[in-house]
């Protein structure tokens, strides 16, 4: 099979992948604004072909608009502080027949001059589609369920939260970022270089429900995923509320993460010291993955859209790090302490200037990682995803550090 043709069936399963989550709710959902800071779900099923029709057909080929106040309606999401809510009403969006109209078009005319089109605007249109599933993902949770259609999916709720558990990782050099002969990344994942991290130890397992409740019982801020029902806690999972299942990991923002770590005397590692925990070995040789060089298969965990939810932090164990780590890949993306900062050699994407330089502050932070939504081609070790540190919504859990002093 010819790269193009991989690429286009890649791009075949991404569009089925965002289609299948649009049939999860009803129609009237459509309007609704699940994240208050963010946009209409109405925005999120046309800004995907929008995004498309943007970068490869207008931006890199040249070709006119055929509609282009939805080029513009559709080109581009939001990414507000805490509190800074939009107020346009259902009534300022179009119809749901008129989007579905452009998405078609847009579907037909991407198709038609695909092979026409350099393949790594291509492989940016997978990846979009691909990190925006994932978006959706965690939109639809917070949906009010009545708009939703149950799932078939049982959810693991069983399973003894492990304890408190510290793992050494000797000092040695980690590599971050890529090279472009290893295929496509994003701007902000070049160029590659070597860091020395001394050592420190680093949690086995990501912080549980049942660790940071202890934090809750001691007046920490509960996370947004959370239900107070009279004197007990429950979770608001994909599809339903359940008790709250302490093995599972805590998902929560970075400012809460940081007050944990503070209240239990360690730190948030850095992103270097993410990486060195998860993909260094004893023997000093880097892993492509934190289990070897072999692709993401399911038994190495919970990823690639396995599951709606989490599973206990101690599942999967074939996925643990040369050093013993547990779930640094999947079951839910992790903080690290290191603001979103371009590396050396930094340079932005030409048809999409802004994708990382917009957000390179002293608000977002690195997250790495992957969670149960997250595409298996996101998994690279190379890969940087970033929130804002006071966001509530994502799928993001951690672990503390604590440096030898």
């Amino acid at each position: 099979m010819t790269e193009l043709a991989a690429l286009r069936n890649e791009l075949d399963e991404a569009r089925l992948r965002t289609d299948s989550m649009f049939t999860l709710i009803s129609a009237q959902a459509m309007y609704e604004r699940p994240i208050p800071e963010r946009h209409r779900l109405i925005f999120y099923l046309g800004h995907l072909e929008a995004f498309d029709w943007n970068q490869i057909c207008r931006w890199t080929l040249g070709m006119p608009s055929f509609h282009e106040s939805f080029d513009h309606l559709f080109e581009a999401g939001i990414d507000p502080s805490d509190g800074n809510v939009p107020t346009d009403q259902p009534s300022d969006w179009p119809t749901v027949k008129e989007v579905q109209r452009y998405n078609a078009r847009v579907r037909e005319e991407v198709d038609r001059v695909l092979a026409s089109a350099p393949e790594w605007i291509i492989h940016v249109a997978v990846e979009h589609r691909l990190m925006h599933a994932e978006t959706n993902a965690y939109l639809l949770h917070h949906l009010d369920s009545k708009y939703k259609h149950a799932s078939s999916d049982s959810l693991l709720l069983s399973g003894e939260p492990p304890a408190d558990e510290m793992v050494n990782i000797p000092a040695g050099m980690t590599t971050l970022g890529s090279q472009p002969e290893d295929g496509f990344g994003w701007d902000n994942e070049f160029a590659q270089h070597k860091v020395h991290v001394p050592a420190f130890l680093i949690s086995r397992y990501k912080v549980t429900n049942q660790h940071y409740l202890r934090f809750v019982q001691d007046g920490g801020e509960p996370p947004a995923f959370w239900v107070r029902r009279e004197d007990t806690w429950c979770l608001r999972a994909m599809f339903e509320e359940v008790p709250l299942p302490l093995s599972w990991p805590a998902y929560v923002t970075h400012r809460q993460a940081q007050a944990y770590a503070d209240w239990v005397g360690m730190a948030l590692p850095t992103e270097a010291q993410f990486h060195r925990a998860a993909y260094g070995t004893p023997s000093g040789v880097e892993r492509s993955f934190p289990w070897g060089d072999e692709a993401p298969r399911f038994q190495h965990g919970n990823f690639d859209f396995q599951s709606w939810d989490p599973v206990p932090v101690t599942a999967q164990a074939h996925g643990n790090s040369g050093f013993g780590v547990a779930q640094m890949v999947g079951n839910g993306w992790e903080w690290t302490s290191t603001p979103f900062h371009p590396f050396d050699g930094f340079s932005p994407l030409p048809t999409y200037p802004g994708y990382s330089a917009r957000f390179f502050d002293q608000d977002h932070y690195v997250v790495k990682g992957g969670g149960p939504l997250t595409a298996s081609r996101l998994l690279r070790r190379s890969f940087r995803n970033w929130f804002r540190q006071g966001y509530h919504y994502a799928h993001i859990g951690f672990r503390c550090v604590q440096t030898h002093e």
